[in-house]
């Protein structure tokens, strides 16, 4: 495994990183997360991503009694707060008061003294940002997170946020978590300058988009009735991408792949990480051996002559543009 620093900061967290979207959550689930924890352990992973959202704390709980039998200060360990915990005005958004109460419930939902990185999941139009920013400011102040992100912030909303920061002179954000990968490129238009210039590095999530940049989807065949696709009426993302025109660039893309030795995903995970913006990307797995080929992308090494031509694959769905 390789580690970069987030950001400015002297963190630094593995170039493969494991979350816990759509992953882990239910009592079915918690082998799962055991033994790809495990797996990430043996294979030098140091970072782990959940959410007070996802399946309504139930993922908090699973990573939290998943990485229970670990030294805590053997892995980086990040949570969200943003989205609806319960249906009053107040269990939403970026106000003091959503912040403090979640971030304690997190803590006890993850069975932890401190979280290392605390994302904002989305910003909050309805709350001053600076209120959100003090609040992170004094919980890092207690102790009980060490650092503060955002996540899916623009870039506005990113220099705003450390223009703020300097002027109160608060502890500075450290990263922002954006998706990013092949088809979902956003950020390379102003967020990965505007972020560099205020020390904050990128922790991608979805970099296969959702799977489909494993190749395990074909143009002209069905879904495989074991995947995320075939068993999903209300996933819009991965729906969008269901068209042959896409699946065909993923084809070629896998067709490069093969003639360097790689798998697909090794080479979508190389293509994030050739930035020196991002910090980490972030997979999902739900057994051992996705983890065991995926982080082999840390020794993939991109040429420009094969940056080149993965951009000229990509422009056959140059327009094209995922359901968010």
């Amino acid at each position: 495994m390789k580690y970069r620093r987030v950001g400015n900061s002297g963190l630094k967290i593995s170039e493969i990183g494991l979350g816990s979207w759509l992953t882990y959550g239910t009592a079915a689930e918690q082998e799962a997360a055991d033994a790809c924890i495990r797996k990430a352990f043996d294979l030098g992973i140091n970072f782990f991503d959940t959410a007070n959202a996802y399946n309504r704390g139930e993922g908090e709980k699973a990573i939290g009694a998943a990485l229970k039998p670990y030294r805590r200060s053997s892995y980086v360990l990040s949570t969200k707060v943003f989205f609806p915990m319960d249906s009053g005005p107040n269990d939403r958004g970026l106000s003091r008061k959503h912040i403090m109460e979640q971030c304690e419930a997190s803590l006890r939902r993850l069975g932890t003294d401190y979280i290392d990185i605390y994302f904002c999941h989305r910003y909050d139009q309805q709350t001053p940002l600076e209120e959100t920013l003090r609040a992170l400011d004094d919980l890092q102040t207690q102790g009980k997170i060490l650092y503060a992100a955002v996540s899916e912030w623009s870039a506005a909303q990113i220099a705003d946020a450390a223009g703020i920061g300097r002027r109160l002179n608060l502890r500075p954000l450290i990263s922002n978590q954006p998706i990013y990968n092949m088809f979902e490129r956003y950020i390379e238009q102003e967020i990965l300058h505007v972020s560099g210039q205020a020390g904050i590095g990128q922790i991608v999530f979805s970099p296969l988009a959702q799977g489909v940049l494993t190749g395990k989807y074909k143009p002209g065949q069905p879904k495989p009735e074991d995947s995320r696709a075939a068993n999903s009426n209300v996933n819009h993302v991965i729906n969008s991408y269901m068209n042959d025109r896409v699946l065909q660039c993923v084809q070629d893309l896998n067709d490069l792949a093969q003639q360097m030795g790689v798998t697909l995903a090794q080479l979508s995970l190389a293509w994030v990480l050739r930035h020196p913006g991002v910090s980490s990307a972030l997979i999902g797995a739900t057994k051992p051996h996705q983890l065991e080929e995926n982080v082999k992308a840390v020794n993939v090494v991109l040429d420009q002559d094969t940056l080149e031509r993965i951009e000229s694959i990509l422009k056959q769905v140059e327009g094209f543009a995922p359901l968010r």
